[in-house]
């Protein structure tokens, strides 16, 4: 087992080196949506301990997704994410406090829609940093 962690420790790591800023907050979401996901299942099998370190890393994700907002540049869409990504980490809070898997699941909701747009403008985003470079 530890070879595969360290497998995908690197391969993680080479991932996040090699990431354009683009392709570097879809790595964010897909990390945070996992972290929900396997806490789901540690709180499922009641392991809390597991349940609560997985809901902090998933809350210190989105606040690493907070932390590239741009308000000059994103203005009032900046300041709804801003917005949004508060109520998830509240959310995970909450739900690591009483167990609740439907706010896990609304969460990983909200992220996966939030996803969705933001791979959607993949194409555009890589053309303006064409034109820029």
């Amino acid at each position: 087992m530890n070879g595969l962690q360290a497998y995908q420790r690197v391969n993680t790591q080479t991932s996040i080196t090699d990431a354009d800023p683009h392709k570097l907050i879809q790595l964010l979401y897909n990390g945070a949506l996992e972290r929900i996901n396997m806490a789901k299942a540690r709180m499922q099998v009641k392991d809390y301990a597991g349940k609560g370190k997985l809901i902090g890393k998933a809350i210190e994700i989105i606040g690493g997704l907070k932390s590239f907002l741009d308000f000059e540049k994103g203005g009032d869409l900046a300041e709804r994410l801003e917005g949004l990504y508060d109520y998830m980490e509240r959310t995970l809070l909450e739900a690591s406090a009483k167990n609740d898997i439907a706010k896990l699941d609304e969460v990983a909701d909200l992220l996966r829609s939030i996803k969705g747009g933001w791979d959607g403008i993949r194409e555009e985003a890589l053309g303006q940093s064409a034109q820029v470079g």
